[in-house]
């Protein structure tokens, strides 16, 4: 079975409602969730929040966040999927934030840096990862297949 259709399925066996903020990914996650039939009944809201106007605007990240450690930061993460759940009401919260590339890597912060905060209820796991640098899109899928995999993994 195909990890975003278990996904849908284990959200409405354990009635959880599911909102996304995405930054690198572009609302690839959201869109493998709502390809799945059935999901309206799980997924709540999407939003792309890929400059740092929108994460500050939509989803409240204080710019001072932003200024300080950087739209790629743990603060950064942890700010947006925290004010997601405010907004959104939903069990099950996701943000992203990271370096896609080709460009906008540093030394600190390399292309392939990708930070996820989920929060389930009220427990808040964060995740780092660092793809190497094989492209945009394989950054993107991978970032993708590995909060899915995980989500199923923790509820």
């Amino acid at each position: 079975m195909k990890l975003n259709r278990k996904l849908v399925l284990l959200l409405k066996k354990k009635k959880l409602k599911i909102s996304l903020a995405e930054s690198c990914t572009g609302g690839m996650l959201s869109s493998a969730i709502t390809s799945i039939e059935g999901s309206s009944k799980v997924f709540s809201m999407g939003f792309v929040t890929y400059s740092n106007q929108a994460k500050i605007a939509i989803l409240k990240v204080p710019e001072k966040v932003i200024k300080k450690h950087g739209a790629v930061s743990v603060e950064c993460s942890l700010s947006m999927v925290k004010n997601l759940s405010k907004i959104s009401k939903s069990n099950v919260c996701v943000s992203i934030t990271g370096i896609a590339g080709p460009n906008g890597g540093t030394k600190k912060k390399p292309i392939g840096l990708v930070y996820v905060a989920i929060k389930i209820n009220k427990k808040i796991y964060l995740n780092k990862f660092n793809f190497k640098n094989k492209g945009r899109s394989y950054i993107q899928k991978n970032t993708v297949t590995k909060i899915i995999r995980f989500i199923n993994k923790i509820i």
